[in-house]
């Protein structure tokens, strides 16, 4: 088991930074504008009508004008602002592979900022502080995604702070249209699904979902005590009981797919990133698949 992720000094950061950038350059190629932030939001020109298209594009005194149905294409902004919300809860602070969900998450949030961030695009985020969510306002360039992964990669485990309350203060606090990243385990009791969904109305929304797979299937190692990193409490559980596994294994798919369907519902580009897998790699194949999306429209 590899230590818990306590703080991150700026040599370590900088050579993991530059670590996942070769590798992400060297997995991707293209252009990626205009592939996470999804179709823009300026005005374009106007199409006939295809089947699939979003009747909310539909344009009204064109299609009165020439009696066929029309829709208004969008092109995607020059300038990008990108909203990280990093979840540093206590839930996080766990893994059984060779990262912790937390070192995942920090590892995501600078693939992410490294991909949004170029060309002069503003990254912000926020995280939960001692006294709630805590807001870390938009920078452009290179230094300001450098300062903002610092400090991020200091921030420590925070419990209390529910992830509705940061989806709500992005929402207030982004004045423009872009992309919201929300890198999180959402094993958050909380209505954040809600809150997801009116994001979506204004950005695009990415949700990165880290996962253990202690969390999906129990190893049969004996007797294990289990504590909540949340509320502290504790239970000592049999793991060589199958039918307790298998109990085990049920309620973790039905936890899942409760997940999944909030993410849908938004709508969210949803991508599960495992402690246990290459994380990089499934990174970029949900790029891939975004561009496949995109070019089909």
């Amino acid at each position: 088991m590899v230590p818990a992720l306590q703080g991150v000094d700026t040599a370590n950061l900088d050579r993991l930074h530059l670590h996942i950038t070769r590798r992400l350059d060297g997995l991707l190629q293209g252009e990626y504008l205009g592939l996470l932030p999804g179709p823009g939001s300026e005005a374009g020109e106007a199409r006939a009508y295809r089947p699939g298209d979003d009747v909310r594009r539909m344009d009204w005194p064109v299609t009165a004008r020439t009696t066929v149905p029309h829709v208004r294409t969008t092109v995607a902004d020059r300038e990008l602002e990108t909203w990280i919300v990093y979840d540093n809860s206590a839930s996080l602070d766990f893994g059984t592979q060779d990262l912790f969900k937390n070192d995942l998450a920090l590892r995501a949030t600078i693939a992410f900022t490294y991909l949004a961030g170029r060309g002069g695009n503003r990254t912000a985020a926020v995280h939960a502080g001692p006294d709630g969510p805590v807001i870390v306002p938009p920078r452009g360039g290179r230094k300001g995604a450098r300062a903002l992964l610092h400090r991020l990669a200091k921030v420590p485990t925070q419990a209390g702070v529910g992830l509705d309350r940061l989806l709500a203060n992005v929402n207030k606090a982004s004045r423009r249209r872009g992309m919201v990243v929300v890198v999180s385990d959402f094993l958050d009791e909380t209505d954040w699904a809600s809150y997801l969904k009116k994001l979506a109305v204004r950005h695009h929304v990415v949700a990165v979902e880290l996962l253990d797979p202690v969390e999906l299937a129990l190893p049969d190692v004996g007797v294990v005590t289990f504590k909540d990193p949340e509320s502290g409490a504790s239970v000592e559980v049999q793991t060589r009981s199958k039918r307790f596994r298998e109990r085990y294994a049920e309620a973790a798919r039905e936890q899942r797919d409760a997940i999944a369907a909030g993410l849908r519902s938004a709508p969210a580009s949803h991508l599960r990133l495992r402690t246990d897998e290459d994380w990089l790699r499934a990174l970029t194949t949900f790029i891939a698949s975004r561009r496949h999306v995109a070019a089909h429209r």
